[in-house]
């Protein structure tokens, strides 16, 4: 009984993934967006969606999509299926930025952040301040060659995928 739970499991977060993500990117291609336009969408939005400051995705990929005249739709559908790799990536690229400044890492308790924040506001915001700049160095370090490789991914992927044009 418990396979078929895990089975049932895998099979409904399938169909979601299906229905929300592989079902409209097929559909951007039927309605016309490159496969190369698409991948662009796919590739900044992934990339974009992983910047360590929460709340800030949205507007990058807004400004990306405006800049390179890409698919808004589409980026943004993208950077919000990113928002668990962001999460998942937040904390590396804080202590990633702690190791490559030389910098004593930072407790990352909510509870001592809080106590941080009450009692010392203005030292705890310029000490956070400074650790979360050292992680945006780190993930402009390592954003453009996962861009770019992700870019190069999903071109054939979707050159695969793009349905044949009728010919008239």
């Amino acid at each position: 009984m418990k396979i078929e739970n895990k089975f049932s499991a895998i099979s409904s977060v399938s169909k979601f993934f299906d229905r929300t993500l592989v079902t409209p990117l097929i559909n951007f291609l039927k309605q016309g967006l490159s496969p190369q336009k698409l991948a662009l969408c796919v590739a900044l939005g992934l990339v974009l969606g992983t910047f360590p400051v929460l709340g800030s995705t949205t507007i990058l990929c807004a400004i990306a999509a405006l800049v390179f005249r890409l698919n808004m739709p589409a980026i943004q559908m993208i950077n919000y299926f990113a928002y668990p790799l962001q999460l998942l990536l937040f904390i590396p690229f804080i202590r990633a930025g702690e190791i490559i400044f030389n910098q004593e890492p930072i407790p990352l308790d909510l509870e001592l952040i809080f106590t941080m924040l009450r009692t010392d506001i203005a030292g705890a915001v310029k000490s956070l301040w400074w650790t979360n700049m050292r992680a945006i160095v780190v993930w402009g370090i390592t954003v453009p060659p996962a861009g770019f490789v992700l870019y190069h991914i999903f071109v054939p992927l979707f050159l695969r995928l793009n349905p044949p044009k009728l010919e008239e």
